[in-house]
């Protein structure tokens, strides 16, 4: 008998208390390991409109609603015993029509109509949507046919009120067609002809192997991800590219959650492979490790959950360094500013800022390792805001040719230096470090960082993977990932659905960065072809006319948050800077 548990059932399960999910997930196993055992309560629904809906009892008040037939068990949802009884009453699976893939449909008839207040008063009737596109046109798109009539009379007011009673690709599709978007359509059948193999089917059922497999999924009901993928993430992950791939999208449309299957992926497909999974923050690298646990039982696949290691650039970057050439004496921060303090002052004719000749340093010099008067005077100051004529070069390079000289004479390097004796060393090796690499937040990363990377990776088929946004680059001054030897050309996609962000929300913030972000090489990352799947309050935008009026409302606002039963701790303050926080 096959066995699945489906998204709705680990959202409701992440609702119970810890107490009953500790219940729960043990009648869980026990279905898995005999669903027909006598020992199990089971009691068939009367009143469900889904003659294979069948309740299991949990403990006195908790009821698991299962899907059950001579072949195969679902597990759907689990609530309190008329919450649950609800639920089934209110669903049915079905097989779509047009698509193919399993879904499953709230009845119509059940639902309680939401009228939405319309708080712009207009002489003309709200403009129906989806007017234009035949029953058929919704249909390929998913759509159950019991929808089909409250779908073409969706108007903007509307539309959020029935998109979350419909099955996700629907629902999407819809969101996508009201702004404008053709969204692709799914495909008419799976390749096996099983129903529950649609790719569409695959975002919301998930076939259990094994009750360790069970376990995992239910550990961490919250992180949907680790179980559930959209068709567009699974399309991604699965891929094969003949070069450097980069898949980028908004926050909140999951490119973590690609960069972490498309790690153990590869590792899975090459059982001989090393694969590493990287970041450029501490923090976020153990955040990828602890959720490189929930995708692989350490316990159960110890010598797969060895061939991927976590860790941050800089991390790996020395200890390779330690490895293959010894341990690197690299120079503090505190020592770089010493030292550039010290050629500052011994060099005249000039006004340059200490903050300026740090950034210069740091961000063109040192990350890219320019040896030379005539390397520095030619190179290209991207996303530097001071315009240098020559000869004001000629002294800057004077300053920082001195800083080399004196780093050279302590027998120190930096961090871009290791990274860039490493590329060296690398590309002299047969053999790689890592057969895969595959980067989270890569926006972030340094061309130095890159030149590693791209001597470990080269041009061989999968073997580097990029994740991340060109909008939300915060640490990096932009450069050509083209001229460092990493070229992304017709191997870069974006992910449009957002899980995350509201409607609202996305659309205010899409305004700062307009339709289409650009890379160095000319790659665009298309922002207006997004989708959010839920509706949200709009920002509030409040113009002031000082500082002082500007704390009094953020004041205002907090209190009046507080007094409507906020707590404290669900609340942030973004200020632009430390001086701001009193």
């Amino acid at each position: 008998m096959q066995f699945r548990i489906a998204d709705t059932f680990t959202a409701s399960l992440s609702r119970l208390t810890r107490d009953e999910q500790r219940h729960v997930k043990t009648t869980a196993f026990d279905l898995q390991m005999n669903p027909v055992s006598t020992g199990m309560s089971l009691h068939k629904l009367d009143r469900a409109q889904d003659a294979n809906f069948w309740s299991v009892r949990v403990s006195r008040d908790i009821r698991i609603i299962v899907h059950k037939t001579a072949d195969s068990l679902l597990l759907c949802y689990v609530d309190h015993h008329d919450d649950a009884y609800r639920w089934a009453e209110r669903r049915k699976l079905t097989i779509h029509p047009t698509t193919g893939a399993a879904q499953l449909v709230e009845i119509r008839e059940t639902v309680q109509e939401v009228v939405v207040p319309s708080y712009v008063p207009t002489a003309q009737p709200a403009r129906r949507l989806f007017e234009r596109f035949t029953s058929d046109d919704l249909l390929r798109y998913g759509v159950p046919g019991e929808w089909l009539d409250d779908v073409r009379a969706a108007t903007e007011d509307t539309l959020f009120t029935i998109t979350p009673h419909l099955p996700a690709e629907a629902s999407e599709a819809l969101l996508e067609l009201a702004v404008g978007n053709t969204p692709p359509r799914p495909p008419k059948a799976a390749p096996s002809g099983n129903p529950f193999e649609h790719p569409d089917a695959l975002r919301r059922f998930r076939a259990m192997a094994d009750i360790e497999e069970l376990r995992r999924a239910l550990d961490a009901p919250w992180d949907q991800w680790a179980v559930f993928l959209h068709p567009e993430q699974r399309a991604t992950v699965e891929r094969s590219y003949n070069g450097p791939a980069r898949v980028a999208g908004s926050a909140g449309t999951g490119k973590t959650v690609v960069a972490l299957h498309r790690a153990v992926a590869l590792a899975r497909r090459d059982r001989d492979a090393r694969v590493l999974l990287t970041t450029f923050a501490p923090i976020l690298a153990n955040a990828l490790r602890e959720r490189l646990r929930v995708l692989v039982s350490e316990e159960r696949e110890p010598e797969l959950f060895s061939r991927i290691e976590v860790d941050t650039l800089d991390t790996v970057a020395q200890r390779l360094y330690r490895a293959r050439l010894g341990k690197p004496q690299i120079a503090s921060d505190a020592t770089i500013v010493a030292l550039l303090h010290d050629a500052s002052a011994s060099v005249t004719g000039h006004n340059f800022s200490e903050a300026f000749l740090r950034d210069e340093w740091t961000q063109l010099v040192d990350a890219f390792q320019l040896g030379s008067w005539e390397v520095y005077r030619d190179a290209p100051r991207l996303g530097r805001k001071t315009r240098l004529p020559e000869r004001q070069r000629a002294i800057v390079w004077e300053i920082m040719s001195w800083v080399q000289a004196s780093l050279a004479a302590r027998g120190e390097r930096t961090i871009a230096g290791v990274y860039h004796t490493l590329a060296r060393d690398a590309s002299l090796r047969d053999a790689p470090p890592y057969q895969f690499a595959v980067v989270d937040e890569a926006q972030d990363i340094g061309a130095q960082q890159l030149a590693l990377l791209a001597a470990i990776g080269g041009d061989r088929p999968d073997a580097l993977f990029f994740a991340g946004d060109l909008g939300q680059r915060i640490f990096q001054s932009p450069f050509s990932w083209k001229q460092q030897g990493v070229n992304v050309q017709g191997r870069a996609t974006t992910l449009r659905v957002n899980y995350r962000t509201s409607h609202q929300i996305r659309s205010h913030a899409d305004r700062l960065l307009g339709r289409e972000v650009l890379d160095m090489d000319g790659i665009g990352d298309r922002r207006d072809t997004t989708v959010s799947l839920f509706n949200g309050p709009a920002p509030l935008v409040q113009i002031v006319v000082d500082a002082a009026e500007e704390a009094r409302e953020v004041g205002v606002w907090l209190a009046a948050r507080h007094a409507a039963g906020i707590a404290a701790n669900q609340i942030g303050v973004f200020v632009r800077s430390e001086a701001q926080f009193d």
